[in-house]
């Protein structure tokens, strides 16, 4: 893993550290990894079915080797 630099608003850092303490996670880089996970399987990822539908339109695709999750690349 990387560490990046960012800037976050009071009011979120609040709410992570209230998920944190109601032991929903063990720290803030948990919620927020996870946070970010979920937004990349929205607005990314692609399920197996869907891609293939986009296969079938002679997309390019590829793998993400971390998570064995594929996605589609448009250029």
């Amino acid at each position: 893993m990387r560490i990046i630099t960012v800037k976050i608003p009071d009011t979120y850092i609040d709410g992570i550290d209230e998920l944190v303490r109601l032991g929903r996670y063990s720290c803030r880089s948990e919620a927020i990894r996870v946070a970010i996970r979920d937004l990349l399987k929205k607005e990314l990822w692609f399920s197996d079915e869907e891609l293939d539908n986009v296969n079938k339109s002679k997309q390019r695709t590829i793998r993400v080797a971390t998570d064995n999750v594929k996605i589609l690349k448009i250029n």
